[in-house]
């Protein structure tokens, strides 16, 4: 049995720790992971196999045991049916220009209309206050013959928002 396991809450040492240890006292291998940190906040996704007679609420019962210890805002499980990793990333697009609102929502739109799916999303805001620098950094999954359509998509972005895009191509998926 496959479940989507999540946490979030304030940052601190041993949460990854204890969120296994209660998987693996289930029985449970986690197969795939991503985490991140920020502004001194957690969260975690995970997906899990855990044996077909796992007692789910004893798993809950423990995950729940973990986020009151860690003060965190909720641990999710959910069951996965069919694990499908889909298209991998293709490309990796870095938009960046002065910061505004809008600048995620006009990127993830351009992609979105062409059938560009995006596989991972990073952004940093950088510089003073006075005149701070937006970074967007996206791994997308591009479609066969839209190539073309996108380097004119992105040609309009640039120029309609003002903004630095970037599109390289990956050479060999790393995760």
């Amino acid at each position: 049995m496959n479940l989507a396991v999540t946490a979030i809450g304030r940052d601190r040492p041993g949460i990854v720790a204890a969120i296994t240890s209660a998987l693996l006292e289930a029985g449970g291998n986690v197969d795939d992971s991503q985490m991140s940190i920020l502004h001194g906040h957690f969260a975690v996704m995970l997906i899990v196999s855990v044996p077909a007679d796992a007692s789910l609420e004893s798993l809950e019962a423990r995950l729940d045991e973990v986020g009151r210890e860690f003060e965190l805002g909720g641990i999710t499980v959910s069951p996965v049916e069919g694990l499908d990793r889909g298209a991998g990333p293709t490309h990796v697009l870095t938009v960046y220009g002065a910061d505004r609102p809008g600048i995620v929502h006009d990127t993830a739109s351009t992609l979105a209309s062409l059938g560009v799916n995006i596989t991972d999303l990073r952004t940093r805001r950088t510089g003073d206050s006075g005149s701070p620098l937006y970074t967007l950094m996206v791994e997308v999954s591009v479609p066969e013959g839209v190539g073309e359509e996108l380097d004119r998509a992105l040609d309009g972005l640039r120029e309609s928002k003002q903004l630095e895009a970037r599109l390289a191509e990956l050479e060999s998926e790393v995760f």
